[in-house]
């Protein structure tokens, strides 16, 4: 049985607009998604925000005006992001940077929906 290592999606080129608080990312396949600053943090793939589980995923709040300070590669596969308010331990493999450029406006939705269901705000 043969198995293949490695990525699906691959990036040809990532971009940092810190002005405008936004990733984006141009694929390989000829995708290319703006991800938001705010909507990368809250959805950071790191333990601290989606837990072990889908049942101990959190909401984050008042990320209204988060930005990203740099981004640094991780090996061939991912990055990892430095956020402004110091959350730096997600691992955004290029799957799930392509999943949530495909996904963006369902997990912005997710997002808003949740903060509404906790009494939660997007401001600080």
């Amino acid at each position: 049985m043969t198995q293949t290592f490695g990525t699906q999606f691959k990036p040809k080129e990532i971009r940092l607009k810190k002005e405008e608080k936004v990733l984006e990312v141009d694929f390989e396949d000829g995708k290319s998604f703006s991800l938001p600053a705010e909507l990368l943090r809250v959805e950071s793939p790191s333990a601290e925000v989606q837990g072990h589980g889908p049942s101990q995923k959190k909401t984050i709040a008042g990320r209204r005006h988060v930005g990203i300070l740099g981004v640094e590669p991780v090996g061939n596969y991912a990055i990892r992001i430095d956020f402004d308010d110091l959350h730096d331990t997600g691992i955004f493999s290029w799957e799930t940077l392509y999943d949530y450029g495909m996904r963006k406006d369902e997990l912005w939705q997710n997002y808003l929906d949740a903060l509404k269901e906790k009494g939660l705000s997007r401001d600080p």
